[in-house]
């Protein structure tokens, strides 16, 4: 195996546990819900009030992780933004009020927003056009992993102490060492063989700086972030939300509530990895796969709002279904088009502005899903999210003719 093989997995490796444990840093409020509201901290209303100063500092954050992406390269972007989230989810841990805990979490938020864009950075420097979809959704695994092993784990935490501080303090406790494995072995990748001039520097920075203006003059990319607002609104609906509704009107525990909502994730890292290896084949286009799945997505979540509740294995094989077919656009949207269309030299922006768009979706979730639960009941979340899959499908349907991969 070449050097430059070894270290392209070495980057693929590192990268994926990065952004797994990214997670870490987020799915603990999601698990301490319940434990949260029951200690009397917050009440329904301010647990989605924290959702959305969360959400709307993620949403802002990749825009300008974006940018700053292909500017200081993935390692740093990436590594220091793995420290600031552990700093900020062990402060979490360690306050006693909500203003506090409002305001940590929201930086978390600004924090946790330099993941993706500074991991797509690093993806498209050691991926192809030619192999992107494939090795990407391999990779993209890591945002199923990270959450279905966080949840169950973190749920048997608090459940083992009776608090909701450990789902804060352990994930700091991983998020430190893994961080120090970015900085120490993330590497930029190789660059693409081209004819050298005498004004190769100043035309490279030219490039680079017309690439990044294009990404907000693309009506591909405006498409793919208009699609990813629906996604982001249904999988963060879903991920923020299952455990307490499982605790809150199913009556499950804390440890099961969690276990059997890990189930979402499970069904992503089957569904990403297929759509993945299916969009780099001829014939079959990143975009059309993409629609297609979504419109799946909506008839397994209108089945859910007839089916869940018959049983706990029920429950979790429609959540396990709901999860293959959401997280296989997502993945694709987001990750290996959003690369193509951004190019080598905008992969970071482009990436985190459709991340960006797509966040205001999970901002909104924020704000009207306790509303929507307060007012017409938890047996209105379902329906509600057949409407963001249908809509997420018709935002695609001006780019169904997938461009060709920048380069």
């Amino acid at each position: 195996m070449s050097h430059d093989a070894r270290r392209r997995n070495l980057v693929w490796g590192v990268t994926w546990l990065a952004y797994a444990s990214y997670y870490l840093g987020r799915k603990g409020f999601s698990a301490a819900k319940h434990r949260i509201k029951e200690a009397g901290l917050m009440d329904t209303q301010l647990l989605g009030v924290v959702d959305t100063a969360y959400l709307a500092a993620y949403a802002l954050g990749q825009f300008g992780s974006g940018a700053l992406g292909d500017r200081i390269g993935a390692r740093r972007l990436v590594g220091f933004g793995l420290l600031a989230s552990a700093a900020l989810c062990a402060a979490c841990g360690s306050v006693a009020a909500a203003l506090p805990f409002l305001l940590f979490f929201a930086l978390n938020g600004a924090a946790q927003a330099t993941g993706w864009p500074g991991t797509m950075r690093a993806m498209s420097e050691w991926t192809t056009p030619a192999n992107r979809g494939t090795v990407m959704g391999l990779w993209s695994t890591c945002y199923q992993v990270g959450p279905f092993v966080a949840g169950p784990v973190l749920g048997l935490l608090i459940h083992r102490y009776d608090d909701w501080r450990p789902a804060f303090f352990a994930p700091a406790f991983v998020m430190v060492p893994v961080a120090l494995l970015v900085l120490a072995l993330v590497r930029s990748g190789p660059e693409p063989a081209r004819k050298v001039t005498p004004s190769e520097p100043e035309d490279l920075v030219s490039a680079r700086r017309l690439a990044r203006r294009a990404v907000l003059r693309s009506r591909t990319l405006w498409c793919y972030g208009a699609c990813y607002f629906f996604i982001k609104f249904t999988r963060y609906t879903l991920a923020f939300w299952l455990p307490f509704y499982l605790s809150e009107s199913l009556g499950y525990s804390d440890a099961l509530a969690n276990g059997v909502a890990s189930a979402f994730e499970g069904g992503g890292v089957v569904g990403v990895i297929a759509i993945g290896a299916l969009s780099d084949r001829r014939g079959l286009g990143r975009v059309p796969l993409s629609a297609a799945a979504l419109l799946g997505l909506a008839l397994a979540l209108f089945a859910s709002a007839h089916l869940v509740g018959t049983s706990t294995w029920l429950n979790g094989a429609l959540f396990a279904l709901v999860g293959a077919l959401l997280f296989a656009p997502d993945s694709i949207v987001c990750g290996a088009a959003a690369q193509d269309a951004g190019g080598r030299h905008a992969a970071a922006m482009s990436t985190g502005f459709v991340n960006g768009v797509g966040s205001v979706g999970a901002l909104v979730e924020g704000l009207t899903v306790p509303l929507l639960a307060k007012h017409y009941g938890w047996s209105s979340l379902f329906p509600g999210l057949v409407v963001m899959a249908v809509l997420g499908a018709a935002c695609l349907l001006p780019v169904l003719r997938e461009p060709a991969p920048a380069t």
